[in-house]
């Protein structure tokens, strides 16, 4: 039998307290805590797809998608001359402020032209007058010096020149590493707060891997086996996560190749990816369908909650799972934990989770 939702007793607040107290103390604590972060992030941030904010066609047509987040780009998308650039900025400002119906302020993310362009303030100072928007997506961050400068100005912004409320609206930020460099001061990235708070100088939520600019810039060469690309990204997830960011991988830019973009979602959510850049409206539905648990791997997680919680009746704290090839897998803690956070995707995706 199945049901959707996460209604499951051993998945709710009081399962976890039991399991508190049967449990080894420390597991268990790693475990609460897991489930609370968990539950206080209730959207899903599968898809990022890039619309060009020069064509009024693709502003309309973003109405009509179903990407998680939906990143409206000032950057790569339009020609570098400075009149493109500003008739791109007012097009965005006239669509998010006059459109009557517009997608939810989560679901909306602005890439700003990077800090060494002229381009940088005049995009900053047009998007926090735009209240709608609550993430930036920031090219070439390369050190935290860089996301420091990013937060002076748009402090500066709020101070003297936009009317946003930024405790009701605060700023999300989205580094993206595409360079030597930035790989090289990750960790230092990755942990940067803003000197002013969260709330006036924003809050660093991701990391975005860029590959193609990765590439132009350490001469990696690319193919389709991603080889190249193992380490970086392997490096960007576990930095991300270390500092309890996500991890956005990296476009798939044969976009008409949907059984070579479901393999590469499929590579990078194995890698421990939350989520994944689009660059065509084709590739949100692969890329959503892959960024959640298995049917099988929910079947698992639903039986690791269920026997576990007859294990710690009998005061076990590990038991024997039988395996589809007749072997048996040894369950313990980390197994439960990783159980507790499918079956907590599972309920975000609204699939359905076996008693």
């Amino acid at each position: 039998m199945f049901r959707s939702g996460l209604s499951n007793s051993l998945c709710n607040a009081h399962m976890l307290a039991s399991f508190q107290h049967m449990c080894l103390p420390r597991a268990c604590a790693r475990l609460s805590t897991a489930a609370s972060l968990s539950d206080a992030e209730n959207t899903l941030r599968r898809s990022y797809l890039y619309v060009p904010a020069s064509s009024s066609r693709m502003l309309e047509k973003s109405l009509t998608t179903d990407s998680d987040v939906i990143i409206y780009d000032l950057e790569d998308s339009i020609p570098p001359s400075a009149s493109d650039k500003d008739s791109a900025r007012q097009r965005l400002s006239d669509f998010l402020n006059n459109t009557l119906v517009t997608p939810q302020p989560d679901r909306i993310a602005v890439r700003v032209n990077d800090i060494t362009t002229p381009f940088f303030q005049s995009d900053i100072s047009q998007v926090l007058k735009l209240p709608s928007v609550r993430t930036l997506i920031l090219p070439k961050i390369h050190a935290p010096e860089d996301l420091h400068y990013v937060s002076r100005v748009i402090r500066n912004s709020l101070v003297h020149e936009s009317s946003r409320d930024p405790s009701i609206s605060p700023l999300n930020i989205v580094a993206s590493i595409e360079s030597a460099r930035s790989t090289y001061n990750l960790g230092n990235i990755a942990s940067w707060k803003s000197e002013y708070g969260p709330i006036t100088g924003g809050r660093l939520r991701s990391l975005l891997f860029a590959s193609e600019d990765y590439c132009a810039d350490t001469s990696v060469i690319r193919t389709k086996s991603r080889q190249e690309l193992l380490f970086v990204r392997s490096r960007i997830v576990i930095t991300a996560k270390a500092f309890g960011l996500n991890a956005i991988d990296m476009v798939c830019i044969n976009y008409k190749d949907l059984n070579y973009l479901k393999d590469e979602c499929e590579d990078g959510r194995k890698l421990g990816f939350d989520g994944k850049q689009a660059i065509h409206p084709t590739q949100v539905q692969t890329i959503q369908s892959t960024f959640v648990p298995t049917s099988q791997e929910i079947l698992r997680a639903a039986k690791i909650l269920q026997q576990m919680e007859a294990a710690h009746t009998s005061q076990r704290g590990a038991f024997g799972l039988e395996t589809t090839d007749g072997g048996k897998e040894m369950i313990d803690a980390p197994m439960l934990k990783q159980a507790l956070k499918t079956i907590h995707a599972a309920k975000m995706a609204g699939l359905e989770i076996p008693i």
